[in-house]
């Protein structure tokens, strides 16, 4: 699926700071960038899915089918985190299309173009995260 504003011919597209912030061509990249991510979980989780299900036999081996459990056990943790993740990959796509996305949900300031590429889900932008992170040791530690 190609997201309107991003076709094949301008897929080399990258968002710069030298822009109008969220403008219709990157709100069209990130949420081009969203959905394709959202859509490589979705194809790992289904691998996974067929992939225990085609192991469901009993193990002989009482240590071969505890190391079996440990493995199923670490893998539905990774697919739980991946749900968690797909789920902040749609409230991040509900915000381009309500006009919020890329702005500090604390602030109101623009989150920033760097950050948004290297985490497209972000909601604070940097000095709000650090702030939350601070607040979140101080609590931690007394």
């Amino acid at each position: 699926m190609i997201v309107q504003g991003l076709n094949a011919t301008n897929t080399d597209y990258v968002p710069s700071e030298n822009e109008d912030f969220m403008n219709p061509k990157q709100l069209a990249y990130f949420k081009q960038k969203l959905f394709t991510w959202k859509q490589q979980l979705l194809h790992e989780s289904a691998e996974t899915l067929h992939h225990m299900q085609e192991e469901s036999h009993a193990e002989p081996d009482i240590i071969d089918s505890a190391a079996h459990e440990t493995e199923r056990t670490l893998e539905l943790r990774a697919r739980d985190r991946a749900r968690k993740l797909i789920n902040k990959i749609d409230e991040a796509i509900r915000r381009i299309d309500d006009g919020s996305y890329g702005y500090c949900e604390e602030t109101g300031e623009p989150i920033g173009i760097r950050r948004l590429e290297a985490r497209p889900i972000a909601t604070l932008c940097i000095e709000a995260q650090e702030k939350h992170e601070r607040n979140e040791r101080s609590y931690r530690e007394g």
